[in-house]
């Protein structure tokens, strides 16, 4: 399971807060993980154990998954703040 550890950040990185910036992190994430999955060449088990992860937490719509935001999620307060979007 070492190589594991290379693919659990993954699920911990946060969303931005920022709608806009959305794209440009599932694109920075997919290429990251395409990139893993080609350089470091994981085994089975610990590609299976980070997919199952990633497709509950995609699938509950609980927590970041990263590759689309939920229509039923709700923004977090700071994202309707003005200060912050505008960055």
């Amino acid at each position: 399971m070492y190589c594991l550890q290379w693919l659990l950040p993954v699920l911990l990185i946060p969303k931005p807060l920022n709608p806009a910036l959305w794209f440009n992190h599932s694109m920075f994430m997919g290429f990251y993980l395409l990139s893993f999955l080609l350089e470091r060449k994981p085994c089975t088990i610990c590609a299976l154990v980070f997919l199952a992860a990633l497709f509950l937490i995609c699938y509950s719509c609980w927590g970041n998954c990263f590759l689309y935001h939920c229509q039923d999620a709700t923004l977090p307060d700071a994202a309707h703040d003005p200060a912050i979007i505008g960055t």
